[in-house]
This record gives C-alpha cells, structure tokens and sequence, in this order.
C-alpha cells in the first residue's frame, strides 16, 4: 500500500514576496511610520537609567541606575496619578464597552436602510471633531453661564462650577468620551456581523427565536472573537488615558482627580525639563501596559480560544 506523503510548500518568503510584491509594496508605509516613530525612539529608554538633562548628548551622561525609579516609587504625586489613571480607564472601559456592544447589536436591528444609515452618520460624526474643539464645548456647556447651569438656575438650583471641582471630572471624562466614541466603535462590530451565515438566523426564527434570542444566541457568538480581541487590546490600554483631553480639561483645581500618569510624565518631562524622571515613568506605564495586554491575552486564550496571538 503507497502512502501518500503531505506535501509542504518550501517556496522562500523572499519568492513569494517577489511573486505578490505589488501587495507587500502597501506595507512599506506603515513599516516605515513604525520603524521611526515607534521603534527608533524607544532607544531613548535608555535616559531612565542615565542623568539627561538636555543637550547633544541624548542618551544621557552619567549611569544612575535605578534612582529615577525609586523617586517617583517615593513620589506621593505619581501614585495618585496612577490611581487617577486606573480609576478613569476603568471606569471609562466599563461604560465604553457593553454599551459600544448594544448600540451596535440595535444598530444591526435597523431594517430600514435609510434610517440605519442616518442613525450611523449621527452617531459617527462626533468622533471626527477635533479634540481641541470638543474640550472648547465641554467647558463652554458647563460653564457658570452654559445651557447646564442655565437649566439648573430655571428650576431653583445653585449654579455648578463643573470644570473646577474634582468629584465631577470623572464624569465629564467618562460623558464626553462616550459621546464621541460611542459610534465609531461599532464599525468593527458591524462588520463583524456581515460575516455571520444568515442560515443561522433563519433556522433560528423557525425554532421560534424572538429577536433578543437571535442576538444573543447567533449574533453574539458570531462575533466573539472580534468582542474579545478588541477587550484584550482595551484592557492594554487602561494605562493609556486619552492625554490630550484630559490635559485641556484639567486644571490645578482638579489634579486630585484628573491627574494621570500621562500629563503627570509632562509636567515632569516637557515643563519640569526632568527628562529622565519622566522616562522613568513613561516605562514603567509601558511595562504594566505590557502586562495587562498579556495576560488578558492569556485568560482570552485560555477561555474562549480567542487572542491577539
């Protein structure tokens, strides 16, 4: 009896790439944007373990170790911006993502076209306002003499100074966020969805499926790997807080609660001119990102045979 060997295509990566070079020829950009504005600069690392205190010498002109490190680990400061970091990403996260969900789970609902597209057109718009122009809202809604307070003084109520005291800019952030964002990430979900066999859903309805069944039980586990991949790269990027928005809202007044690691690494590094220190920081929030997108990579995989790799 002659058995069959399994063929293995040997054929070199570099022949292949010059078979299909017009395809590899879209990546030159993107490796290109990498190599200088990600890859290259992560050699300036080196200045959290170097006193750097500008100049030529970029990389720094004495070793010292582990000392930036132990002064912000003693810094009262950076622990309450880290924990003002988890607290908004948490938070923000919590909201962002079962509602990003919904909204697209109801989105998918829309029969009329017209309507459905309406209703995205609305609701992705917000997401292509710059950030210096939504802040600019922010403040000018909530300000002493803005529609909220307007709204408040009608019914009797004392007016609000909302930008300046701390309990309230959880809210402001978390608010404006969902606002912005919330449309805009349904596009994956949605795509997502068009992939999912529709002889699932009518096998479904003639079981006699109402429409919540059907989402729940064709259209979620349709797109679990996308639910997942894009909660694994949401949890690795708890540490990352939007920066621009949070600087331009912040203020003195409301450091207690707004202050992240982010704009913390700024004042320290671009105002403070502590270059070092500031890198000290900036790597040790690159680490626990690192951390948390592994290891929320590694429950991925383990529990529903979905990750990033």
């Amino acid at each position: 009896m002659e058995v069959r060997k399994k063929t293995i295509d040997t054929t070199p990566l570099w022949r292949h790439v010059r078979k299909e070079w017009k395809l590899y020829s879209f990546l030159i950009i993107p490796v290109v944007y990498f190599l200088i504005f990600k890859y290259a600069p992560m050699v300036g690392n080196i200045i959290a373990f170097r006193k750097y205190r500008g100049g030529p010498d970029f990389l720094g002109t004495e070793w010292v170790g582990f000392k930036y490190f132990k002064m912000f680990m003693d810094d009262p400061t950076f622990w309450r911006a880290f924990r003002n970091n988890l607290v908004l990403s948490i938070t923000y996260l919590l909201f962002r993502f079962p509602l990003t969900l919904i909204f697209a789970l109801l989105l998918n609902e829309i029969r009329t076209i017209r309507m459905k597209k309406f209703v995205q057109t609305v609701s992705y718009l917000p997401h292509f306002i710059s950030m210096v122009i939504v802040a600019g809202m922010v403040k000018e809604i909530l300000s002493q003499t803005g529609p909220v307070n307007a709204l408040l003084a009608h019914f009797g109520f004392d007016k609000i100074q909302f930008i300046s005291l701390p309990h309230w800019f959880p809210a402001i952030y978390v608010s404006s966020g969902l606002w912005q964002g919330l449309g805009w990430g349904t596009i994956l979900y949605l795509a997502a969805m068009t992939s999912i066999n529709t002889e699932l859903y009518e096998a479904a309805r003639i079981d006699g499926a109402s429409r919540f069944r059907l989402a729940w039980h064709v259209t979620i586990p349709g797109i679990l790997p996308t639910i997942m991949t894009l909660l694994v790269l949401d949890i690795g990027g708890i540490m990352g807080s939007n920066f621009e928005k949070i600087l331009l809202l912040y203020n003195p007044l409301t450091y207690e609660t707004a202050d992240v690691i982010s704009t913390y690494v700024y004042r320290m590094g671009i105002t403070g001119g502590n270059f070092s220190y500031a890198t000290a920081v900036g790597l040790f929030e690159g680490i626990i990102g690192l951390i948390l997108v592994t290891t929320a990579n590694a429950i991925s995989k383990k529990t529903t045979k979905t990750s990033l790799w």
